[in-house]
């Protein structure tokens, strides 16, 4: 599942009339190149959730065929959050652990990596495996504490930010409703503390693009190869 319903109020003016997945940079939509890379990794059933001008992202991808993949959308009339907006699509996602990636990230992570990982989610053990990163400047006090154990606590060991990558097992969001907004944090810090949270440290490269900036930054950077 891709995370595409942000209004992006940090990109304004650029996000008042583009929604931020589609934003350009290194001569392709943010969303594209996770789609290629996901495609690269062999995951070619596809979900993206949708609000803020949501018919453009549409109308831009279509069906994924044009990607080697198959695009299923989850429309949400108002935001719902990631867990929330997650919830709304569990008919399309099925039973299995699922991969999720915001739309508003750019990173070269190992996302067949990430699938195996999903493997290894069940009801009984593990319900999330994410991807975390070293802390940016504009975030220095980070998310979560990354362990020995490979498990994630909110307080101790390694203090690193959340990618906007992870994989998900449907029952951390057993009991959400599908059309009220919910944050993530608070699910995974329900799940840490029943030490049901798995991580891994990303040392490649990654972008939280989150303001016009950033955006400029990271295009340059692709163009310049």
């Amino acid at each position: 599942m891709i995370l595409a319903a942000g209004r992006g109020e940090r990109m304004r003016p650029l996000t008042d009339t583009c929604p931020k997945p589609l934003l350009v940079a290194g001569g392709k939509p943010l969303i594209v190149w996770h789609i290629e890379r996901l495609a690269a990794a062999g995951i070619t059933e596809l979900v993206i959730n949708h609000a803020h001008l949501g018919q453009m992202i549409e109308a831009a991808l279509g069906d994924g065929g044009a990607f080697g993949v198959r695009i299923a959308y989850s429309p949400e009339g108002k935001a719902l959050e990631t867990a929330g907006g997650i919830a709304r699509a569990l008919p399309l996602l099925g039973d299995a652990p699922f991969l999720v990636v915001n739309g508003d990230v750019f990173c070269d992570a190992d996302l067949a990596a990430l699938c195996r990982a999903a493997e290894s989610l069940c009801v009984d053990g593990p319900l999330a495996h994410l991807i975390l990163v070293a802390n940016p400047a504009h975030h220095p006090g980070g998310d979560f504490g990354l362990h020995p154990d490979g498990l994630i606590r909110d307080a101790g060991g390694e203090r690193l930010t959340f990618a906007g990558l992870g994989a998900y097992h449907p029952a951390l969001f057993a009991g959400l409703s599908p059309d009220e907004p919910a944050k993530l944090a608070p699910l995974l810090r329900a799940a840490m503390a029943g030490e049901h949270v798995t991580a891994a440290r990303l040392d490649g490269h990654w972008v939280d693009v989150g303001t016009p900036e950033r955006l400029a930054e990271l295009d340059a950077r692709l163009r310049a190869g």
